[in-house]
């Protein structure tokens, strides 16, 4: 595939970023991000530095108040805690360059070594994401279910071991996934038809043997998909059969509340997920491809900590707590 047929539109925007002098050595990329899209441009600047805002604070404010609230000193708020540093450090790894795509008239240049270190964060960050929400269903599954040994399986030691684990098999998976492509030789001039540095996009303009690291990447990270979400899905199968026994549907309805706020976030954060690395890709297209990236990179961390602040009665609790303690005495 040549350089100008890898995006509808490239060829123009290629030119117009030649007539500006954007030039490419060969140790760099060219990310197009939205280049096609100018029209849309100033709109899309506005809403994702708008959702960047919202989700900064949304996470910030989870963390705090799972830090300062007594109510949420549970193995589940610590591990949604650590979500919500995991959620902070994902989407400032990705935002602020796209903001200065869509903020630029031409395609944005990035050096390999900075593709190469905004790949590896985003692969720690986001193996690390699936590993936290398996250890979530986990304690969801241990509190319904063994709620007699929950003070034992749940110590923080244990939790301190999971959240660890989470955070060792996403370096371990990223520093194996980018030694493995950033290892193959690419085109002198290679242009990536997307806004980050992700796994296929940047896999594809490999000059020799991407066929077979495609393959082994692929695999790897279906395998690290797939298994999380097996283990979420065997915990729900336990808790639907628990929450079937019981007796009381106000019992059944309290205990459902409970995982309704974890199991909306697994859906959407796997979901957009399966979709865009899962799927067959011979029929997919570029535009399909971004669209999906934008969502499960700077959409859905926004969304998590907002389902939690209005589903969770906990949350909701501890944050009318706080502003009440912040309000002036009259």
């Amino acid at each position: 595939m040549k350089a100008t047929q890898v995006l509808p539109g490239s060829k123009e925007v290629l030119d117009k970023s030649s007539r500006a002098q954007v030039c490419l050595g060969r140790s760099e990329f060219l990310l197009l991000g939205f280049s096609d899209l100018k029209a849309l441009h100033g709109p899309l600047f506005w809403v994702v530095l708008l959702v960047y805002l919202v989700t900064l604070l949304g996470n910030s404010l989870i963390i705090l108040l799972t830090q300062v609230s007594p109510a949420l000193h549970s193995p589940m708020y610590f591990f949604l805690r650590q979500l919500s540093v995991v959620e902070l450090f994902y989407t400032t790894d990705i935002v602020p360059r796209t903001l200065a795509n869509l903020g630029s008239p031409h395609p944005q240049a990035i050096s390999f070594q900075g593709c190469a270190a905004h790949m590896y964060v985003f692969i720690v960050l986001g193996i690390s994401e699936c590993c936290l929400l398996t250890a979530m269903a986990y304690d969801r599954y241990v509190a319904i279910c063994q709620p007699l040994r929950y003070s034992t399986l749940l110590s923080p030691r244990a939790c301190m071991a999971m959240v660890g684990t989470s955070w060792l098999t996403g370096i371990i998976t990223a520093t194996t996934h980018a030694s493995l492509i950033f290892s193959l030789p690419f085109r002198s001039h290679p242009i990536i038809p997307h806004f980050l540095c992700d796994i296929l996009p940047v896999l594809r303009l490999a000059s020799a043997g991407k066929h077979r690291s495609e393959i082994s990447v692929m695999t790897a990270t279906i395998v690290f998909i797939m298994i999380p979400f097996s283990l979420i899905v065997t915990s729900y199968i336990r808790i639907l059969g628990a929450i079937l026994a019981m007796a009381s549907t106000q019992s059944r309805r309290k205990v459902f509340s409970t995982c309704s706020s974890h199991l909306l976030v697994v859906s959407l954060f796997f979901g957009t997920a399966s979709i865009t690395y899962i799927r067959p890709q011979a029929g997919s297209s570029v535009t399909t491809d971004r669209v999906l990236s934008l969502f499960y990179t700077v959409i859905t961390p926004m969304l998590n900590p907002i389902i939690y602040t209005l589903r969770n009665k906990d949350v909701r609790r501890a944050l009318r707590h706080l502003v009440k303690r912040q309000r002036p005495s009259p």
